[in-house]
C-alpha cells in the first residue's frame, strides 16, 4: 500500500515505520494516524516481520498534533479525534508483536502519546519529551493522562500535564519515561540492535504471550493477573516453538525458532 505520510521498510524481520511530515515536524493528523493504524495492522499479519520500530523523518519523532487541523474542530470532530487516535494507540499496545519507539527528536503531545503506548522507548539525547496541552487550552486526547500517569506516577505525570513542561531524554530517562538514551547518531542501530536480540533470544510464541499477559494483568489484582500467568504458561508448554527451545538448551545449541 502506499502512504502519504509515513515511511515502511522491512529488512531482516524488522519493520521500520516512520512519521514523515517534516514540514510540520511530523505532526499528525486524521490522515496520518490512519496511516499509521494500516501500516501497524499489516506489520501485525506479515509473519515475516518479528519486531517494529516506530519513529520519525528527520529531526522529529513527532510534535504533536497539527494545530492548523485542531483549530478546526467543533466539540463532535475533537471527540471523534480522539477516539481515532486512543483507538490507533491502543492497537500499537495490545497488537501481538512488540514495538520499539526510536526518538529521535520532539516526541511532544500526540508524539509522547505515541511513543508512550510502545512497548520500549529508546531516546536520542537531543529527544524532547511533553503533554503541552495545557497551553492551548486543552488536555491530552490521545490517552496521554492515563499512559503518562501509569508509566511515571501520578504526581509526575501531574506535574508534567498541569505545567505543559518539555523535558530532556535523560530527565525523562530519570522519571522512567524512556529505557535508555543514546547518541543521535546510534538512535536507530540501538533499535535495530535490541529488535535483533528479541528475534535471536526469544521465541515468537512467547514475546506475544508475554506481552498479552503483561498488558492485562497491569490493571488487575495481583490474584488475578498471576492466573493470567499461570495459563499462559502451562500453554506455552503445548507448543513446539517450547519444545524445541528447552531442547536446544539441554543440547547446548541456538534454537530453531
Amino acid at each position: 500500500m502506499a502512504y502519504k505520510n509515513i515511511i515502511v521498510e522491512i529488512t531482516d524481520k524488522i519493520a521500520v515505520l516512520k512519521v514523515n511530515r517534516p514540514e510540520v515536524l511530523n505532526a499528525v493528523n486524521t490522515e496520518s494516524l490512519l496511516e499509521i493504524e494500516s501500516a501497524m495492522k499489516e506489520f501485525n499479519d506479515n509473519k515475516d516481520v518479528r519486531v517494529i520500530i516506530i519513529t520519525g523523518e528527520g529531526k522529529s519523532f513527532v510534535s504533536g498534533s497539527d494545530i492548523s487541523r485542531l483549530a478546526q474542530m467543533d466539540s463532535l470532530a475533537a471527540r471523534e479525534y480522539s477516539q481515532i487516535g486512543q483507538r490507533v494507540l491502543s492497537f500499537i499496545e495490545n497488537m501481538e508483536k512488540p514495538v520499539i519507539a526510536a526518538v529521535n527528536g520532539y516526541a511532544l503531545g500526540s508524539g509522547c502519546e505515541i511513543a508512550m503506548a510502545c512497548d520500549i522507548r529508546i531516546a536520542s539525547e537531543k529527544a524532547k519529551f511533553g503533554q503541552p496541552e495545557v497551553k492551548l487550552g486543552l488536555i491530552p486526547g490521545h490517552a496521554g493522562t492515563q499512559r503518562l500517569a501509569r508509566l511515571v506516577g501520578i504526581g509526575k505525570a501531574k506535574e508534567l500535564i498541569f505545567t505543559g513542561d518539555m523535558i530532556d531524554a535523560q530527565e525523562a530517562y530519570n522519571i522512567g519515561l524512556v529505557n535508555k538514551v543514546v547518541p543521535a547518531e546510534n538512535l536507530l542501530e540501538e533499535a535495530k540492535n535490541l529488535a535483533k536480540k528479541i528475534i535471536e533470544n526469544a521465541g515468537p510464541n512467547a514475546v506475544r504471550i508475554a506481552k498479552t499477559v503483561i498488558n492485562r494483568g497491569i490493571d488487575a489484582n495481583l490474584l488475578t493477573a498471576n492466573s493470567y500467568e499461570t495459563e499462559a504458561f502451562s500453554i506455552l508448554f503445548s507448543t513446539e516453538e517450547a519444545k524445541e527451545g528447552m531442547k536446544a538448551f539441554l543440547e547446548k545449541r541456538k534454537p530453531q525458532w
